[in-house]
């Protein structure tokens, strides 16, 4: 490098004498190049090597750096542990048909504790259709489906030849609740729950209006033909008819059609 020549020239003059002319000016020369360079900056010497200036290299076999607490990075935390699956007690779970519907308004494990603004079930134990529907509709007072949904329904049972007070109609949920979790609701058991209430009522044939309803009694809402299904449950069998939800009924009236025909089919082969 430049400068380092120029360091070296100088050492060189500086030993040859100051008495000689020659020498003198050329030393003068270095001197004034070297205070040029200083005043650019270069005070060092240089070299075409590429050098490590952030991260010191490290040999292989030293020992690890141990920082400070103050200076190390904090490690993130750990992800929680999921939880342990759920074990369901149904030792107490009625095994008549008489006791489902008290100890279905007062189970605190069916809603998580909450026992409020419940609606039993309706209808009598061996009824020949029995109606499976989410949840009771926001506006049920004392009644389970007293609303817009409700008489839908009352008018589709009795096209269908059915006294709506004769049917077995029941919510896998004791209480409205929008947007419900239906993922958690499986989690906690409660398609079991459901399974045992409908054979409890061991109906003659079962609708279930919802696909959420579907994976909770064994089925895939993917593949729900509107003939051919059946419930099964601890030797029982029931004919199946899956169908949307009433409340998707109310806004979309030619599905209400699409499901006529499903009932005239299903009902031409049950």
């Amino acid at each position: 490098m430049l400068i380092t020549a120029l360091i070296a020239a100088s050492r060189q003059v500086k030993t040859g004498g100051m008495d000689d002319v020659a020498n003198s000016g050329l030393s003068e020369q270095i001197a004034a190049a070297l205070d040029w360079w200083r005043e650019a900056g270069v005070d060092g010497d240089l070299c075409d090597a590429p050098q490590r200036w952030m991260v010191p290299e490290i040999p292989a076999d030293s020992e690890p750096v141990v920082t400070s607490r103050a200076s190390a990075t904090p490690t993130p935390a750990a992800a929680p542990a999921p939880p342990p699956p759920l074990s369901v007690d149904r030792s107490t779970w009625p095994q008549e048909f008489d006791t489902f519907a008290p100890w279905w308004l007062a189970e605190p494990w069916i809603d998580e504790g909450r026992t409020s603004a419940r609606l039993p079930p309706r209808g009598a134990h061996g009824a020949e259709l029995m109606i499976l529907v989410p949840e009771p509709e926001r506006d049920d007072g004392d009644v389970l489906l007293a609303g817009p949904q409700g008489r839908l329904l009352a008018a589709m049972l009795t096209a269908m030849g059915t006294a709506p007070t004769t049917a077995y109609v029941a919510s896998v949920l004791p209480r409205h609740l929008p947007h419900a979790d239906w993922d958690a609701i499986a989690a906690r058991g409660l398609g079991l729950l459901v399974r045992h209430h409908i054979a409890l009522v061991a109906p003659k044939r079962l609708i279930v209006f919802g696909s959420n309803i579907l994976p909770l009694l064994g089925h895939d809402p993917a593949n729900k033909p509107a003939v051919g299904a059946e419930f099964q449950h601890e030797g029982l069998t029931v004919p199946l008819l899956p169908a949307r939800d009433l409340a998707v009924l109310l806004e979309r009236p030619r599905w209400k059609a699409a499901f006529w025909q499903s009932w005239l089919d299903w009902t031409e082969t049950s």
